[in-house]
C-alpha cells in the first residue's frame, strides 16, 4: 500500500519514522468534497523537541529527494502542532495531548486512511 503513495508522502513518511513518529496515518482526501488538498499526513511525538525533530528530518528528506520545499510551515516555535504545506500534502506534526484536542481526523469523516505501525 505504501509504494502507491506520490514521493512526498512516502519521503515524509521515512522523516517521520527516522525520529519514531507514534500513530501515524494518511488520510487520502481526494474523494471527498470540498477537501483543501489531496493527503493529510498526521503522526503524534512525546515532546516539543521531537516535534521539531521530526518536521525537520521530513523537510531534509522531501528537499533532497524531492527538491521541493513546503509553501508554507506553522507552528514553528512552540512545537505543540506543526503544519507543513506542501500544497497536494499537508502534513501535521502533533504533541500527543494537542492532536487529542483538535482531533481533525474526525473533520474529515470519509477520508480512506492508511495506518502505519510504530
Amino acid at each position: 500500500m505504501k509504494n502507491t503513495f506520490p514521493p512526498v508522502v512516502l519521503e515524509a513518511l521515512e522523516g517521520i519514522s527516522e525520529i519514531q513518529g507514534e500513530k501515524t496515518i494518511v488520510m487520502d482526501l481526494r474523494k471527498l468534497e470540498n477537501a483543501v488538498c489531496d493527503y493529510f499526513i498526521i503522526t503524534e511525538a512525546q515532546s516539543t523537541t521531537q516535534v521539531s525533530a521530526i518536521s525537520e528530518a521530513i523537510n531534509k528528506r522531501i528537499r533532497k529527494q524531492c527538491d521541493d520545499r513546503p509553501w508554507h510551515t506553522e507552528g514553528v516555535g512552540q512545537n505543540q502542532w506543526i503544519l507543513m504545506d506542501y500544497i497536494n500534502v499537508v502534513i501535521h506534526i502533533f504533541q500527543t495531548e494537542s492532536r487529542d484536542f483538535y482531533d481533525i481526523e474526525s473533520l474529515w469523516e470519509g477520508a480512506q486512511i492508511t495506518t502505519f505501525k510504530d
